[in-house]
């Protein structure tokens, strides 16, 4: 099993930027998929962005082209950078991983970004 810890969460101003982490517990290696959810309030939970231990991304329509998806396998790190934010994208992001045949969650981290 693994642990997930979220970082990085603040508030900015529309266009800003913010750089999220989510620190695992164990090697992140092995885990063959890892994720970013975000839930704005009122809303279900939606993917944000994806990466295959072969560093194969996906990206939801919505971050196409200002958000990036990274692992840092060294530091047992999942990064999410966030560039040109946009009101829209306030909500708490949290961080999964499929290992093993189990989701496993962060506590998820703040997003708040003001027009």
């Amino acid at each position: 099993q693994v642990q997930l810890v979220e970082s990085g969460g603040g508030s900015v101003q529309d266009g800003g930027s913010l750089r999220l982490s989510c620190q695992a517990s164990r090697s992140i290696y092995p885990i063959n998929l890892m994720r970013w959810y975000r839930q704005a309030p009122g809303k279900q939970r939606e993917m944000v962005a994806s990466i295959t231990s072969d560093d194969e991304t996906e990206y939801a329509d919505f971050v196409k082209g200002r958000f990036t998806i990274s692992r840092d396998n060294r530091n047992n790190k999942l990064n999410l950078q966030m560039d040109s934010l946009k009101p829209e994208d306030t909500g708490v992001y949290y961080c999964n991983a499929y290992l093993y045949w189990t989701n496993y969650w962060g506590q998820g981290t703040q997003v708040t970004v003001s027009s």
